[in-house]
């Protein structure tokens, strides 16, 4: 049996329909129309961005769609927690994800997601928008997506923070929450003043590009920062 996957985000596809042919039609907001031809075995899985989850390594994502990019609303937490003063490393067997808790307490990573490493986020290549830790269909945002993200704000950092953290106003329903990151020389570092995010995008060989978001300012930020610090990860479709 094949799965025919459809990605409808309200903004690009209206409308879907099955003739009696047996072919589904999807009809885009441009005037535009996919057809596709269907067996009696086929089966149709429709995600729509903002109403349908995202199930990965136990846990269920929810989504939300932001101007045409469709993220996961929560911070990705995947992995086995390792203590925040040993390197995460491109270990065996394959598919072996190590992550950070804050302050090296498991719960924080339930509160807050986990916190990597650029490499292991990666999962080991430098590939602009690859897939590294996030789910199938999924990738690390580049710094240009983040950019585009900040632009359909307004570059309002406060919308994209949860109420309660900070200013924010969470009207675009990011819901960036502080929670910090680790340090390679500090340790654990700025729960409830700074968001960090990782982007795909090296700046330099051991160094690469991230959004952040302060409690109490109004901007986004982007910087770069040392690969061996622990930022958090938000995925992006596809």
């Amino acid at each position: 049996m094949k799965s025919i996957f459809i990605l409808i985000t309200l903004v690009f596809a209206t409308t879907v329909g099955l003739t009696q042919n047996k072919t589904l039609t999807v009809y885009y907001s441009g005037g535009t129309t996919d057809i596709v031809n269907l067996t009696n075995t086929d089966s149709i899985i429709i995600f729509i961005c903002g109403a349908s989850k995202v199930s990965y390594g136990g846990k269920d994502y929810n989504t939300i769609l932001i101007g045409n990019q469709c993220w996961l609303k929560e911070n990705l937490d995947i992995g086995v927690m390792i203590p925040g003063n040993t390197d995460q490393t491109n270990n065996s067997p394959a598919n072996y994800i190590e992550k950070y808790c804050y302050g090296d307490i498991p719960t924080n990573c339930n509160a807050y997601g986990g916190l990597y490493q650029w490499n292991e986020a990666m999962q080991y290549v430098t590939t602009l928008g690859t897939q590294g830790i996030c789910p199938t269909g999924w990738h690390l945002p580049t710094l240009a997506e983040f950019q585009i993200l900040a632009t359909t704000v307004g570059n309002d950092g406060k919308a994209l923070k949860e109420i309660g953290q900070g200013n924010g106003t969470n009207l675009s329903g990011f819901s960036a929450l502080l929670s910090g990151g680790r340090s390679l020389s500090l340790g654990f570092i700025d729960e409830g003043y700074i968001s960090y995010f990782w982007s795909s995008t090296e700046s330099a060989e051991t160094w690469a590009n991230y959004m952040h978001l302060y409690s109490n300012t109004e901007i986004v930020h982007f910087s770069t920062d040392i690969k061996v610090d622990g930022l958090s990860i938000r995925c992006l479709k596809n």
